[in-house]
């Protein structure tokens, strides 16, 4: 434990140069006095660890002193390649990027852990898009991956329904979410989101813009995603299910968070075990798909319409199966 504390320590004054023992007992979650001993032992075995006095004062590694990988365990080391699954990185235009680095640390590490990028690459493969998406990426997605490395400003060309409309955008990230990209990008002091299939073309200019460094990409995109979500689902059903419908409906609905909403709904469960609940949904249109899937396991009640297409649909669908498959029947052939 304390020998990982150690490495982490030696690491983080290897990447910004000068921290304080406060900052140091902050990002390694002990106290500062166990900060004073761990800088004690490092200088003791050889790490050159210097303190500066004063108010800006604070320890740093003397003279630029590069430690080398050999501190990586084998779960961190085949941890760190997996960093690097193709895919992704590629479509920004940062395959060469992402193989240059791995062969630094390949040759970084210590022989018995030379074959950690092999033992990951035979394990796992992240395969981003979706079943029956295109794979090949957006085609403005390099330039913009590029602009938004750079903090350059762009011009985009964004097609909008059926017209076309020209934004001046700073791209603050780019974001992979079930096989699609989307550019986080600010304009007129707010951050919109954009779908880059969308984008018909990227202007990138010479202009640059100073980044809001408390901007959260991550943070900012769990918002945005749980508010769109919410946005789209306008309309709501109530519903009865028994406990395998209830089961089915989990892979049926877009996010956990609207089952939760079902489950959080819920009535208790009668003595066959189903349970009324609400359902949100984008359409009465989109509920009637959604209900068909689960058959005999759930009862529309609301609103009448609804239950009115659902009563209809098993009408239909008995009168199928009321007698011998029809060989005659184009829809019944086999």
């Amino acid at each position: 434990m304390r020998a990982s504390r150690l490495i982490s320590l030696m690491l983080l004054l290897q990447a910004r140069g000068s921290m304080t023992a406060g900052e140091l007992a902050q990002e390694l979650e002990v106290s500062e006095r166990t900060v004073y001993r761990d800088v004690l032992a490092l200088s003791a075995a050889g790490v050159p660890v210097y303190a500066d006095r004063g108010r800006a004062g604070g320890y740093r590694l003397l003279g630029g002193y590069r430690t080398r990988l050999t501190g990586l365990s084998r779960d961190e080391a085949e941890a760190l390649f997996l960093a690097g699954l193709p895919g992704p990185a590629g479509e920004m235009g940062l395959a060469d990027a992402v193989a240059a680095a791995e062969l630094k640390v390949l040759a970084a590490l210590p022989p018995s852990l030379r074959d950690a990028p092999a033992r990951a690459g035979q394990r796992f493969h992240l395969d981003a898009p979706g079943w029956f998406r295109e794979t090949s990426p957006p085609p403005g997605l390099t330039e913009l991956a590029r602009a938004t490395w750079r903090d350059r400003v762009v011009d985009l060309r964004y097609r909008r329904g059926e017209r076309e409309v020209t934004r001046r955008v700073e791209p603050y990230g780019l974001v992979l979410k079930s096989g699609i990209w989307y550019l986080v990008g600010r304009v007129d002091d707010g951050h919109r989101t954009y779908r880059v299939d969308r984008v018909t073309g990227v202007d990138v200019s010479e202009e640059t813009f100073d980044r809001d460094e408390g901007f959260d990409l991550a943070g900012h995109w769990r918002e945005q995603a749980g508010s769109f979500l919410r946005t789209i689902l306008r309309a709501e059903v109530t519903v009865r299910l028994s406990p395998a419908g209830l089961r089915q409906l989990r892979r049926l609905v877009d996010a956990p968070m609207v089952y939760e909403d079902v489950l959080a709904a819920a009535s208790g469960s009668d003595e066959q075990g189903w349970v009324v609940t609400r359902l949100p949904v984008e359409s009465t249109d989109v509920a009637y798909a959604q209900l068909l899937a689960l058959g005999p396991e759930v009862e529309a009640l609301d609103p009448p319409e609804l239950r009115e297409r659902m009563a209809d649909a098993a009408r239909r669908a008995a009168a199928r199966y009321a007698g011998p498959a029809r060989r005659d029947d184009p829809q019944g052939q086999r």
